[in-house]
């Protein structure tokens, strides 16, 4: 009998619609995160520089951009559940297709269509997360996000030890083949989320009301920290602190390993006590994180902050993505695209400007203004209404 009752409350937390959006959001992260080792050995396969190299990077990010806003109508129209497992399908064999690049043309189309795919599972798996919060009225947004930090991690890690153990193209053969794998696990399991017929009748255009923009900003604002930390916490430690290459990793490390823990504790965090006092929290938190590594004066007290950080970034873009999807008098793939569209531009480009930015005021200047930009989620917190489920 108690067996019986665990096993049924296992199931009504992780029904099996939860189990296939998890499984989504773990194939993405670990594509892309299977990326970041691949970059080193591209400029050096190609005999490119770091200039030629940097433009094939932008070549993802203006993929997943242009993606993005095409993907929302289709998912008004037809749900979720299509758009998600066919772009899962597209974006598997995206690595190889990148290993077996010749010249710097296709490797750009790679990266391009790489990025593309990514970005447009990116939006239908989070409008996929948002139905099955609707179903099983639970959060479950924050736990999605953690399981792509886990696909991230796992792809990153372990790329680099299957490429320098096993080669490139076996590498890219094991990534292609779990991808696909996770894809058939998950396939049949995806929530069904059509929308009811009359509404597919309806045009589709960008909203008109400013409510998406205004969650779309405070998820840029979420999520540009994120990138400067992820992109620039190493330079900065090395040039505040003049540490070594092994403890500048540490900013990298703290931050992420803090956000992936706290975000598979989120969505307990956000059923307990509701998506705007834990939107309110999570900036406040990410303020004083940010901050204290901005004016640290060791670099045990920065990586300190970056890690409180983390803990505050964390929840911030998935209750941001779940009140994207759940705006009133809007389809889920339009409220989505429009805030994940702004959301990831902050992550994709602004880092390229903090570095210019840098040059000129130091890293330190960057992350205090950064930290008190985070205030502004917390200022307009009650936004974060949309994404409880009632």
């Amino acid at each position: 009998m108690n067996f019986s009752i665990v096993t049924l409350g296992r199931a009504k937390l992780f029904p099996r619609e939860r189990q296939a959006v998890s499984c989504l959001f773990f194939i993405n992260g670990f594509v892309v995160g299977s990326l970041a080792p691949k970059i080193p050995e591209l400029g050096e396969r190609l005999g490119i520089s770091e200039s030629v190299l940097g433009f094939l990077i932008l070549c993802f990010g203006l993929g997943s951009l242009t993606m993005m806003p095409f993907i929302g109508p289709i998912i008004a129209r037809i749900g979720s559940a299509r758009p998600a497992k066919i772009a899962a399908a597209l974006l598997a064999p995206t690595i190889l297709w990148l290993t077996l690049s010749p010249n710097i043309a296709l490797a750009g189309i790679s990266l391009f269509l790489l990025g593309g795919f990514a970005g447009a599972m990116d939006i239908a798996m989070n409008a996929n997360a948002v139905s099955v919060e609707q179903k099983t009225r639970r959060a479950v947004m924050s736990s999605c996000h953690g399981f792509w930090s886990l696909g991230g991690f796992v792809g990153a890690a372990g790329g680099g030890m299957l490429i320098e153990g096993a080669g490139n193209a076996t590498h890219a053969a094991i990534v292609t083949v779990t991808a696909a794998a996770g894809c058939a696990l998950a396939w049949r399991k995806v929530l069904e989320d059509r929308p009811a017929g009359n509404r597919e009748r309806k045009p589709i255009r960008l909203p008109r009301t400013p409510l998406p923009y205004l969650v779309g900003l405070m998820a840029l604002v979420s999520m540009v920290p994120e990138g400067a930390v992820l992109d620039w916490g190493a330079l900065y430690l090395r040039q505040t602190f003049a540490v070594d290459v092994a403890a500048s990793g540490l900013a990298f490390g703290a931050f992420s390993a803090a956000m992936a823990l706290t975000r598979f504790a989120g969505d307990t965090i956000r059923n307990r006590f509701g998506a705007t006092a834990t939107l309110r929290a999570s900036a406040m938190l990410a303020f004083a994180g940010i901050f204290t590594a901005s004016i640290a004066p060791q670099a045990g007290l920065a990586v300190a902050g970056f890690a409180i950080a983390g803990i505050g970034i964390a929840n911030m873009a998935p209750i941001l993505f779940s009140a994207a999807g759940n705006l009133p008098g809007m389809a889920p793939g339009i409220g989505l695209s429009v805030v994940t569209f702004m959301g990831y531009s902050g992550l994709l480009i602004a880092p390229a400007t903090i570095g210019f930015i840098a040059e000129r005021t130091g890293f330190g200047v960057i992350y205090a203004v950064l930290a008190v930009l985070v205030v502004t989620v917390a200022i307009f917190s009650g936004q974060a209404r949309h994404a409880d489920m009632r």
